[in-house]
This record gives C-alpha cells, sequence and structure tokens, in this order.
C-alpha cells in the first residue's frame, strides 16, 4: 500500500466523492449501527496495536468507507471514527518525531506513507464531519414522563433525564483538537522524511502534504459561527502561520486569503489579524507584503459592492494593527484613491489616518526626524484632498478620521489650522452627514487645541488681540534695543580698525551686520502687521541661524576679539612708545570691559528677541483659529434649525463646548439653542434640556455649583428679546417640572433679589425673570415670598427700576396658576384675592407714581395683567385707577400767562433724571390740547395765552390715561369670558348637585331629566347672550359705563393729528383705539375707516406696526366687518418699513392658515414676499406656503389668481422674479388630477390674453408641471387649438435680431404632438374596436355551449 498510495491523486480524485472508488468498499448504507461498530472495532484494534496499520488496504479501506458514508453515520461512530484517526496520527508523527532526533534516515522515510495517509483521512474528515447529525437533532424531542408529586420527586426526574439522555455528536467541540493536531504535525521536521533520493518525483511532495494539512483549517474559516469562537480562531492562525513561517505555505496562503476576503464577508478581519500574529509572533512579514501589494493591483468598479467593502476593511483592520507594514506598500495602496469604488477610497483614508497616528507616537531612533515629518505633511496633504471626494460616504470619513487625529499626543499646529479650514468649509456641504461630522470636528479641534499652555486654554478673541498686540510692542522694543547695542558695538569696532589698520586689522562679526539686516526686515513685517500663519513669521532656517548666532557672542570678546583687543593694544603701544604708559593701560582694560557687557547684553537680547517672534507666532496662529471658528458659528447658528436631528444635537454640542471656551459668539447660539425647546421631537427636548444644563452646570452636583448656576441664569435674560425669553420661559418651566433645578438655586435666586446691597440692575431683573418663569411650573415658589415681591419689586427699589416691577409683576400673576384651559372644560384652578388685599394697593400706587419714563407703559401693561389676573373685583380698582389717572391729566394747572418756558423746564429735568424718557414735542406744541368740550375755542386759546393754562394739559399724563383706558378694555373682555365659564360652571355643579340627590327613578323621571337638560342647554345660551350684550352695548355705550366717556376722545385724538402732534400720545391713542375695536363690533363698525386711514397716511412705523396686529385682533373678534376691507389687510405687506411687513406677514399667515379669513385673490402679494430683499421675510413666506399646501386644495385653488396677479396688472413681478416665484409653488402641485386641470386651464388663457410675456409666463408654468400621465399630456394635446394664435403674434412681435429658430421649433414639435395625438387616437379606436368584436365573439360562444347543456338537461 506504501508504494500504491499517491497523495495527490488521492486530493484530485476526492473532489468528486461520490465517483471516489474504494477498492473493498464496504457498504455502509445498508448496515445496522451494531455492524457499523463491529466493521469499525476491526481498524480500532488494528491501529490500536500500530499506528502504521492504517497503510494496511482493509483499514485504510474500512475508514475511507464511513467517511465517504457520513451521512448514513450515527454521531457516536463519527466521534469514534474521529478520534481513531486522530490518535493513530497523533501516534505516527510522535514516532516519527523520535526516529528524525535520532537521525535514523531509513526510519524517517519509512513514516512518510502513514503520515501522508492520516493527513488525507484528517482532511476528509473535516469535509464530512458537518454532514453528520447528532441523534436529538433528527430524531423528536422525548416525551418526559410526568414528574411525581412529594419527596424525591424532582430529583427522581433529573436521574431519569439524565440517563436517557444520550451523547451527542458536534464538530465544533472537535474542531480545536483537530487543529491543534494540524500545528503538532507542522512542527515537524520533515525535511528529513521527504529527502531528494527517495522521492523521484519531480514536484516535492511536502507541497501537497501541507495544502492537505492546511485544508481543513481553511475549511473551517468558512463558517462564521466558528470564527466567533476565539480559540479556534487563534488553532487556525496557529495552522496557517506555522505553515508560512517553516514549510514554504506563502504563496498557497496568499491565493487563499485573497479568494477568502473576496467571498467571505465575515473573514477580513479575521485575515488580517491573521497577518498580524504571523508579523508579531513569527516575524514573518513577507506574506502581508505580498497580500497588499496583489490588493494595490486589483481595480475595483462603482457597481460591485461586496468585494470592495471586504477589502476595505481588511485594509482598515490590518493598518491599525500593523501600521508600519502597511507604511512599507502605501504608495502602491494610494492608487485605491482614484478607485471607482468608494468603500476603497475610504479604507484608503482610513490607511492614512493609522499611518499619521503611528508615526506622530512611535519612537523609531532608526528614522530621520525630517523625513518623518516630510512623510506627516504629504499624508495630511492626503487627507484634506479627500475633503473635495465626490462621494459624501469619503467626505464624512475625512472628517472622522482627522477627529480622531485631534486626540494625538503631539499638535500639528499649521495642520491643524488647514484642518478647521477645512471643516468650516465642509458646513455648508449639501449632505447633512459631512455637515455633522465637520461639527464634531471642530468640538473635537476646541477640545484638544495647542494654544492653552500658556494662558489657560480659553479662546476670547479680544484677549488673544491684546496678548498679541502687546508681544508685538515687546518685540519692536527688543528690536530696537538690539540694534541700538550692536550699533554701539560697530562703532566701538571701527575705531578698533582704524587702530589696528596698520597691523592687518580685525574682521568685523559676521553676525553683527547680519542681525541689524534680519531685525530691519522684521521690524518692517511688524510695520505692516503681518499675521499670515501660513507664511511663518519665524522660518525653521532663520531661527536655526539666530540660534547659531547667539552661541558665540558670548565667548567671543572673552576668546577671540578680548584678547585680540589687548594684544592689538599691546602691540600698537610698544610700536608707538606713548608718553604715558600708565594711562594706556588704563584705557585698555577699559575697552576690553566695555566689549564684553555689549557682546553679554547682545546675546541676551538675541534669544529674547527670538522667544518673542516664536510667541507672536504662537499668538498668530491662536487668533487664526479662534477666527476660523467664530466664522464657523455663523454658519451653525443656521444649522440649528436643520430638519436632521443628529445634525441638531451636534450643533448644540459646539455651542456648549464654544461656551465653555468662551468664544463670544457662544453667548448667541445657546440663547438661538432655547428655541428648539419648540420641537415636536420629545427626544429633541429632552436633549435640549440636558444640553442647557451641560452648558450651565457642566454637569456637577448642583448644591456644590449654586452660587455659578444662579449666575448663569441670570445671565441668559441679558439683553435677551422676546422670543428668546419665550423660549428660555418654557425650557425653564421643562427643567422645573422635571426635577432638574435644585431648590437651592431658587433660594439663591431670591437671594439675590432681595438683596439691600446695590446690585446691577440687570442682576435683579434677571432674578426675577427666572423666579417668575420657574414658577410656572410650581406657584410654590413665589406663594410664599409675596411679601418681598412687594417689598422689593413694588417699593421704592421698583419705583426706581420700572422694568424690575414689570417682572415683579409677571412673578404675581404666577400666584394665579398656569394650568392650561381644556377646550370645552369648565374647570377652573385660578386663585381670586380680595380687592383690600396689600398686593392691590402696591400695584394702584405703581401705576399712579408720577412717571415720565417710557418704561412705565410696560409697567402699567402688566400691572393690569395682574389686576385681572388674581383681583376677584378687577373691575372696582380699574375704575379708581382711571379715575385718578383723569384727574391728574385734566387737573387745572396754574401757570403765568407764559407757561411754556415753565413747563420746559419740568420736562428738561425729567428727562435728565431718565436718559431713557419719551421723546416730547418741540416747545410750541409740547402742551397739546386735550379738551373735548363743546364750548372749547382752540382758536382762542392760541391767541390768548393767558387762556392757555385752562384748556391745554400735559401729553405725557394723557398717554397713560388712555394707555390704562385702552388695555383695561381689552383686559375686560376677557374677565367678562372667565366670568361667563364662572356662572355656567356654578349652573353645571348645582344641576349635578339635584340630579345626585333625586338618584336613579323610573321613567317619567328620566324624561324630566332629559327636559331640564335641554332647559339647562337654553340657560347656558342665555349666559352667553347676556355677556355678548354686556360687550357689546354697555361698555362702550351704557349710560353708567366709564370707559364710554373715552371712545370719543380716542376718535378725535387719532382723526385730528394736526391738532395732536405729540407722537408719544399719537401711538397710545392709536392703540387704545386698535383696543376699544375689538370691545364692540357697533363702535368697530363706526369707526374702523379711521384705522385703516391711519394705517395708510401715518409715517410713523411703530404707528402702522400696532396696526397691523391690531388688525388681526378685530379680524378674530369680527370677522365679517374685516372681510369687508380685506384688500387692506395685505396693504401692510408692501410697505417700506422691514417690521411693519414681518408683523403684517406674521398675522395674515395666522388668519389665513386658522381659517379666520377667505383667501381671495391677495395670495399673490404673499408669494410676493418669497422674493423679497430680507431673508427673514422670504424665510416667512416659505414657512407660509408649506404649511398652506398641507390645507385641502388650498395652493391649488388658487394658484391661477397668482399667476394672474404676478403676471399682468400693476402687482406684476419682472420675468424672472416670477419664474423663481412659480417655480417654488409649483413644488406643491404633486396630485395627477390637479396638474390635468391647471394644464387645460393654463391652455385655455392662450386664447383669452394679447399680451406677449403673459403667453411666456404660462408657457414656463406649463413646463413646471409633473406630466406623470397620459391624461395630463392629453390635456396639453387638447389645447393645441389655442397655439396658432400665438405664434404668428409671437414672430411679429419678436425682435428683429432674434432668429427664427425658435418658433419654428415650437411649431414643429406642436405639429408632430398633433399628428402624434392623431394616430393615437386612430390606434385606440381600431383597439377599442377590435376588443368589442372579441367580445362578441366570445359571447356567441358562451352561449352555444349553454345551449347543448341545456338540451341535455331537458332529456
Amino acid at each position: 500500500m506504501a508504494n500504491a498510495f499517491d497523495l495527490q491523486e488521492e486530493l484530485q480524485a476526492l473532489q468528486d466523492t461520490v465517483n471516489y472508488l474504494i477498492e473493498n468498499k464496504h457498504d455502509i448504507h445498508s448496515m445496522e449501527p451494531a455492524e457499523m461498530d463491529s466493521l469499525l472495532q476491526q481498524a480500532v484494534s488494528a491501529i490500536a496495536v500500530s499506528s502504521e496499520a492504517v497503510s494496511s488496504q482493509d483499514v485504510f479501506d474500512i475508514l475511507r468507507s464511513f467517511l465517504k458514508c457520513a451521512d448514513a453515520v450515527p454521531g457516536i461512530l463519527m466521534s469514534k471514527l474521529l478520534d481513531v484517526i486522530m490518535s493513530g496520527f497523533a501516534a505516527e508523527v510522535d514516532a516519527a518525531a523520535h526516529d528524525v532526533d535520532h537521525e535514523d534516515q531509513q526510519a524517517c522515510a519509512a513514516h512518510k506513507t502513514p503520515i501522508e495517509m492520516y493527513a488525507f483521512l484528517l482532511n476528509w474528515s473535516a469535509r464530512s464531519a458537518e454532514k453528520v447529525n447528532g441523534p436529538d437533532e433528527d430524531a423528536p424531542a422525548p416525551v418526559l414522563p410526568k414528574p411525581r408529586k412529594g419527596r424525591g420527586g424532582k430529583a427522581a426526574q433529573t436521574r431519569t433525564a439524565s440517563k436517557n439522555k444520550a451523547p451527542e455528536w458536534s464538530w465544533k467541540d472537535q474542531v480545536v483538537p483537530v487543529l491543534t493536531l494540524i500545528s503538532k504535525v507542522l512542527k515537524l521536521k520533515t525535511s528529513k522524511i521527504w529527502t531528494r533520493h527517495l522521492c523521484p518525483s519531480p514536484s516535492p511532495p511536502p507541497d501537497n502534504f501541507y495544502r492537505c494539512l492546511t485544508a481543513p483549517a481553511y475549511h473551517i474559516t468558512e463558517n462564521e459561527q466558528y470564527m466567533k469562537s476565539q480559540p479556534i480562531k487563534l488553532g487556525i492562525y496557529k495552522v496557517i502561520c506555522l505553515a508560512v513561517k517553516h514549510h514554504g505555505h506563502g504563496p498557497a496562503a496568499q491565493t487563499t486569503i485573497i479568494q477568502s476576503l473576496q467571498y467571505y464577508e465575515h473573514l477580513s478581519e479575521p485575515m488580517a489579524e491573521c497577518l498580524n500574529v504571523l508579523l508579531k509572533e513569527f516575524d514573518h512579514a513577507q506574506l502581508g507584503d505580498e497580500i497588499l501589494r496583489e490588493i494595490a493591483a486589483k481595480s475595483f468598479s462603482a457597481q460591485d459592492t461586496k468585494g470592495p467593502r471586504n477589502f476595505s476593511r481588511f485594509l482598515t483592520q490590518f493598518a491599525e494593527w500593523a501600521p508600519r507594514a502597511v507604511l512599507k506598500q502605501i504608495s502602491l495602496l494610494l492608487s485605491h484613491l482614484d478607485s471607482e469604488s468608494y468603500p476603497m477610497r475610504m479604507a484608503i483614508v482610513e490607511v492614512i489616518g493609522c499611518l499619521i497616528r503611528e508615526l506622530a507616537c512611535s519612537e523609531d531612533l532608526t528614522s530621520d526626524a525630517h523625513q518623518t515629518q516630510k512623510q506627516l505633511n504629504g499624508l495630511y496633504d492626503l487627507l484634506l484632498e479627500r475633503v473635495l471626494d465626490l462621494s459624501s460616504y469619503v467626505r464624512s470619513k475625512v472628517f472622522t478620521v482627522l477627529s480622531r487625529l485631534c486626540d494625538l499626543p503631539v499638535k500639528f499646529p499649521k495642520q491643524r489650522l488647514a484642518i478647521t479650514r477645512a471643516a468650516v468649509s465642509a458646513l455648508e456641504d449639501k449632505v447633512a452627514g459631512v455637515r455633522k461630522n465637520a461639527i464634531s470636528l471642530i468640538v473635537k479641534l476646541m477640545v484638544t487645541h495647542p494654544y492653552g499652555l500658556m494662558h489657560g486654554g480659553l479662546l476670547g478673541v479680544q484677549e488673544w488681540e491684546d496678548r498679541y498686540r502687546d508681544v508685538t510692542k515687546d518685540l519692536q522694543k527688543t528690536e530696537k534695543a538690539l540694534d541700538d547695542t550692536l550699533a554701539g558695538a560697530d562703532a566701538e569696532g571701527t575705531d578698533k580698525e582704524d587702530e589696528q589698520e596698520a597691523d592687518g586689522g580685525v574682521d568685523e562679526e559676521p553676525s553683527t551686520a547680519q542681525l541689524k539686516k534680519k531685525r530691519s526686515r522684521h521690524q518692517k513685517e511688524d510695520a505692516e502687521g503681518v499675521m499670515d500663519v501660513d507664511e511663518e513669521d519665524v522660518d525653521e532656517e532663520e531661527a536655526d541661524s539666530i540660534m547659531d548666532e547667539d552661541e558665540p557672542e558670548p565667548s567671543g570678546p572673552e576668546e577671540g576679539d578680548g584678547s585680540g583687543d589687548v594684544d592689538g593694544e599691546g602691540t600698537s603701544s610698544l610700536k608707538h612708545k606713548s608718553k604715558s604708559k600708565k594711562n594706556g593701560r588704563k584705557s585698555e582694560l577699559a575697552m576690553a570691559a566695555l566689549t564684553d557687557e555689549q557682546a553679554a547684553l547682545a546675546a541676551l537680547e538675541s534669544n529674547q528677541l527670538l522667544h518673542l517672534r516664536l510667541r507672536k507666532r504662537y499668538y498668530a496662529e491662536a487668533l487664526s483659529f479662534i477666527r476660523q471658528v467664530e466664522e464657523a458659528t455663523q454658519i451653525i447658528f443656521q444649522l440649528l434649525g436643520s430638519t436632521h436631528k443628529a445634525e441638531v444635537l451636534e450643533a448644540m454640542e459646539f455651542f456648549r463646548v464654544a461656551h465653555e471656551y468662551q468664544l463670544d459668539s457662544a453667548e448667541i447660539g445657546i440663547k438661538k439653542m432655547l428655541h428648539l425647546i419648540w420641537s415636536k421631537d420629545n427626544s429633541s427636548m429632552s436633549e435640549d434640556g440636558k444640553e442647557l444644563k451641560g452648558v450651565r452646570s457642566r454637569l456637577l452636583d448642583p448644591k456644590q455649583q449654586v452660587n455659578r448656576i444662579a449666575k448663569n441664569m441670570v445671565e441668559l435674560t441679558y439683553d435677551a428679546t422676546l422670543a428668546e425669553l419665550t423660549s428660555l420661559e418654557e425650557m425653564m418651566r421643562y427643567m422645573m417640572d422635571d426635577d432638574q433645578i435644585h431648590a437651592d438655586v431658587v433660594n439663591k435666586l431670591w437671594q439675590v433679589y432681595s438683596s439691600e446691597r446695590p446690585l446691577p440692575k440687570q442682576q435683579r431683573r434677571g432674578a426675577i425673570i427666572i423666579i417668575g418663569m420657574l414658577a410656572l411650573a410650581r406657584r410654590g415658589v413665589v406663594q410664599d415670598r409675596v411679601d418681598i415681591l412687594l417689598k422689593i419689586g413694588l417699593g421704592p427699589m421698583g419705583k426706581a427700576d420700572l422694568i424690575l416691577a414689570k417682572y415683579t409683576c409677571v412673578a404675581l400673576q404666577r400666584l394665579n396658576g398656569s394650568a392650561k384651559k381644556v377646550k370645552g372644560s369648565l374647570l377652573d384652578k385660578s386663585v381670586r384675592l380680595e380687592m383690600d388685599s396689600a398686593v392691590f394697593r402696591k400695584l394702584q400706587e405703581a401705576i399712579e407714581h408720577p412717571c415720565r419714563s417710557r418704561e412705565w407703559f410696560a409697567l402699567a401693561e402688566q400691572a393690569i395683567n395682574t389686576v385681572y389676573a388674581l383681583g376677584d373685583r378687577p373691575e372696582v380698582l380699574s375704575n379708581t385707577i382711571i379715575r385718578n389717572l383723569t384727574r391728574r391729566a385734566f387737573r387745572r394747572r396754574e401757570k403765568s400767562a407764559t407757561p411754556v418756558p415753565g413747563e420746559r423746564a419740568s420736562l428738561s429735568l425729567s428727562s435728565e433724571q431718565d436718559p431713557e424718557g419719551m421723546d416730547e414735542d418741540p416747545p410750541q406744541s409740547s402742551l397739546a390740547l386735550i379738551s373735548t368740550l363743546p364750548g372749547s375755542a382752540q382758536g382762542t386759546s392760541e391767541g390768548n395765552p393767558a387762556k392757555r393754562s385752562d384748556d391745554t394739559g400735559d401729553a405725557f399724563e394723557l398717554s397713560q390715561l388712555l394707555f390704562v383706558v385702552g388695555h383695561v378694555a381689552i383686559k375686560h373682555i376677557v374677565y367678562l369670558e372667565l366670568v361667563e365659564r364662572e356662572w355656567k360652571r356654578q349652573k353645571q355643579e348645582k344641576e349635578l348637585a339635584e340630579k345626585l340627590a333625586r338618584g336613579a327613578g323610573d321613567d317619567a323621571a328620566n324624561k324630566d331629566v332629559e327636559e331640564l337638560d335641554q332647559v339647562a342647554g337654553n340657560a347656558e345660551d342665555e349666559i352667553g347672550d347676556r355677556i355678548a350684550a354686556v360687550r357689546e352695548t354697555e361698555l362702550l355705550y351704557g349710560p353708567d359705563s366709564l370707559l364710554a366717556l373715552y371712545g370719543p376722545l380716542l376718535v378725535r385724538i387719532c382723526g385730528r393729528p394736526d391738532q395732536f402732534k405729540n407722537t408719544t400720545l399719537r401711538s397710545v391713542a392709536t392703540l387704545s383705539f386698535s383696543k376699544f375695536l375689538c370691545v364692540s363690533s357697533q363702535f368697530c363698525d363706526s369707526n374702523h375707516h379711521l384705522l385703516f386711514r391711519i394705517l395708510e397716511t401715518s409715517k410713523d412705523p411703530n404707528i402702522r406696526s400696532n396696526i397691523a396686529i391690531a388688525l388681526g385682533d378685530i379680524a378674530v373678534s369680527f370677522s365679517t366687518i374685516i372681510d369687508e376691507n380685506s384688500d387692506e389687510l395685505y396693504k401692510g405687506l408692501s410697505d417700506s418699513d422691514l417690521v411693519v411687513k414681518k408683523n403684517t406677514l406674521m398675522v395674515l399667515t395666522h388668519l389665513i392658515l386658522n381659517g379666520m379669513i377667505k383667501v381671495k385673490g391677495q395670495l399673490g402679494e404673499m408669494a410676493k414676499c418669497l422674493e423679497d430683499d430680507e431673508s427673514r421675510i422670504a424665510d416667512l413666506a416659505k414657512l407660509f406656503f408649506t404649511d398652506l399646501s398641507t390645507k385641502d386644495n388650498a395652493i391649488y385653488n388658487n394658484l391661477p389668481d397668482v399667476i394672474s396677479h404676478l403676471s399682468v396688472g400693476e402687482h406684476a413681478l419682472d420675468e424672472e422674479g416670477f419664474q423663481r416665484t412659480m417655480r417654488y409653488i409649483f413644488t406643491f402641485i404633486e396630485k395627477e388630477r390637479q396638474a390635468e386641470s391647471i394644464v387645460e386651464k393654463l391652455c385655455q388663457r392662450f386664447r383669452l390674453s394679447e399680451d406677449t410675456r403673459q403667453w411666456r409666463d404660462i408657457s414656463f408654468c406649463l413646463s413646471l408641471l409633473p406630466f406623470k400621465s397620459e391624461r395630463s399630456v392629453k390635456k396639453l394635446v387638447e389645447g393645441l387649438p389655442f397655439y396658432p394664435n400665438v405664434t404668428p403674434k409671437a414672430r411679429s412681435n419678436k425682435a428683429a435680431n432674434k432668429p427664427d429658430s425658435e418658433l419654428n421649433e415650437f411649431e414643429t414639435v406642436l405639429e408632430e404632438s398633433r399628428r402624434q395625438g392623431a394616430e393615437d387616437q386612430a390606434f385606440e379606436k381600431r383597439v377599442e374596436g377590435k376588443k368589442a368584436a372579441a367580445k362578441k365573439r366570445a359571447t356567441r360562444r358562451t352561449a352555444r355551449k349553454r345551449q347543448p347543456s341545456a338540451d341535455e338537461d331537458d332529456e
């Protein structure tokens, strides 16, 4: 058998297992398990006697028969078969190793055939083992007997189950022993077993032998589950590494690994790890190099997805584990940067990142530092080039890699600045993922920036500019001092040269002239303000030259210059024979000392100069970085409004970090972040709260940070807009509800508010603002400290600071609770106080306190709000306040015949006390006429100064009165609604109590209850009618109404601007007049035209803006009146003032989207806002149309009117603007039926229109429609009769210099479409005719078949 067995032939034959021939084959399929066991026992017995028994033909055939029929072999016998093969193989290997150690050449050669046969059987076993199933895998699970009850029942059941449980076959359990055996075989010295003179075959047998041995290992790798086991992986790695290292298996392993990477996704990381083990533990790098070279030579197409992903993961993992090995082949791998497959480009990007990390962190003493730096620069350049890659995945990967590189201990200032520039540029990328990673990179750059070594790391631009300016000044002073020192040295050197010229002289120091030249050049640069970081202020060569020059200067005077000078002086004295030798020696010593001092000073200043220059460059780089980040914040502001959640969260993280590093624009970003609290995504709201908490508390224990947290909360209110305060209020409410604000923080805020020490006004204001916000969630925050609010906010401090008093009133309103009113519910949890409470007394004092500040109006508004929010009878206090203010405004003033100077003196005094006082009229109009009596003769008062004091009053006091009157009117409407709800609630409770008292009665009682319910409903209607009547007839027209006295006064002041010229009075009167219009429909119907006239004629943008807002409220209250004058609502859209335009647009958006007004033909005015120069107006208009598109057919129904409005007439846009507007609006036309109808309508307009501009506009609109269905195209073709009228006129109106080609082409297309349409219609008719004929034939055949069957039934 030994001479007959050929391993190569057997392996080749084994490829076709079915047709594999066995000389003495045993029919295993027909045997019973007992017969199989008996047959296998023969082979076991023979091999147990001698491992070489496998050479016996009978034993070998038995083993091969079992392996060929492995699918029929039970698991127990398969385990036994594998055990006998492995034990025999191990014994044979041990015997061969013993003979090899004893160098018995003949005995070693005898082991060749048994070892090859065992290797063949083991190879076959690995292939066949997975076909064998354990006994429990195919058979159903045995039914366990029902456990008995009582003592020992559970234990007996467990013992029975363990007895019945048969051992299961599992190939996975045998894999590790098999791999261990193969590794043992590979450690055998086979060179003495396979010798050349014993093997006449041309190809050495070990090649086939090692392929046979390693094949099971490669076969096991194909199973993903096996590769998840660490012992199995390590066994495979050991087999492959031993074969490659000691037996020349490299080429075969290379081929196998490449194929594995190509076809098996799960082998990318394991193969990289195997090569790393081969490199690190077996010191064999050739296989890894060859595989990298082969991968570099491959080309991948864009359509191939599986292969490139596998190779990319392999390269990435191998570069992480063995970067030095990849670095040797990087020049070849870089060819994949131009690959069509983006996964390969991503892999090379990650490989470059690994190489940079390796070069920057490794301490390789054999490499040149300059060469390493050059490599790093090149690799960074390659990464930055990939920022412009076509694939967004590659661009994202670049930023991810750069972000990881920022954590390196080695900082690369020049590269970091380039990275920052690239990241800032990528913030405008069209892909959200790229923008997100760019923001993440900027955050990482800030966290790891290298500019914190000297000054703590904060990034305030002003501080760094001051440092740069200071170091520039110091540098200029040092250069000047050094120049002076060098100039003195030159002068002394000149004297010495004159004295030594006779003896050949001493050359001037080369460093002196060189340093002077460089000083002058740098002075010139400083004068020009050079701060370019790319062109560094001090390059490396110059720094080296300066340092080189600094070294010899101190020693020069001692060794060279000083001794030379002394010798020179001595020689001169000997030659010239001075009369006084004593004086000569003194001069020599003085010269030497002076030279030494100058040299030392020059060296010191030179070192200081180098230090200052390096500091200047350091500051310049820091400033460049800070300015780039500040530039990025302007873009990240916009990204806070992104629709991609991950991008928004990353932007929030950026502003959190920027705030910690004190960037100037971080505070603005934090305030903009507050608006995200209104996001509909609850997760975004919670993340916003976490980010804000991280910004304000830095995630530390609140008890340790109480002062700073309170301070930071207060600072959020500084210079905050109304929108920012509203968002901050919602955020504080959310955080208070979520128990994120500690009680100590609230106490600290109260302490700041009530402090007796003189605090900044903003700080005390901010404290009460935050307290009021927190009280929204819990009224107990202010409920127990009302006395403090009255003492501070409405006391002397409040009178001195009206803004503080205003927010104190807001905090008092929180006593009423903040529970949202449920629509249709009569439940009211509000708290009402008696009118004799100290709160209302303080509020009355605050309103009536004499004051001429513009802040009084805001205070009065909130004070009245507080009265109506807390008082059980607010009208009583309101009447008192109005009467008192009326007496003050209309009181008789005792003045001289010429009262103007005294009045002006008092007004100027008040202005000096309050720099924010209201603007007053010029002297001749400062005393506005306020008399409304019929007998008052204003003309006479103007002519007679003595009577003016009786008919005139203070305009500001009248303004205060009118403001209170107007606000009381509007608040009383709200109060009446509360009264109506309270009456209904009381009535409902009374009826409910009656029902409960009656209990469940008979049917008659139930009928009575139903009748009572109907009566109750009628009673509720009566309550509503009664309240409406009070509002309509009594508030402004009742005989006992106080407000009724001021309606005519407001009408007169608003209607006579020529008499009442005070701007404050007119503004307040118009505002109060607008509020009166919301009270009564009768008053509104009589006077609303005056409001429209003021809107049209007023030159004050504040008045126009207030009217625009008031019209919205009037439209809600009395829609029928506004519908008749709806065109007036849209006039504000064409106003020249931005605020008026914005308010008008917002009001119309609210009214239209909520269905409060009907849109007729004015939607075109809203569309014109899409082309507004102000981005905020355009954005609001886009938001309006986006929300309008969600309404049913709203845009579709008004689209023809919009086109007409914007195309022709006085409101028409220019052609380019029309096209941009229509291109945006037509994006909302998505339904096919809408497109069909619009095509038909637009085609008909060709016939009705005579304007060529309108033809072009209609044609452009037709081109925007999505012709998704045949019906749309059919409608377009059916409109062909309307087009012939267009082209002749277009040809006649065409410019002379324009060719006819466009019109000819248009006519050709129309004719072709018409002809094609006619052909299609004819074809359609033919098809319909054939279908009808076929249907008739089918009907006839069916009738014929039915007739014979009916005849048979009759028979």
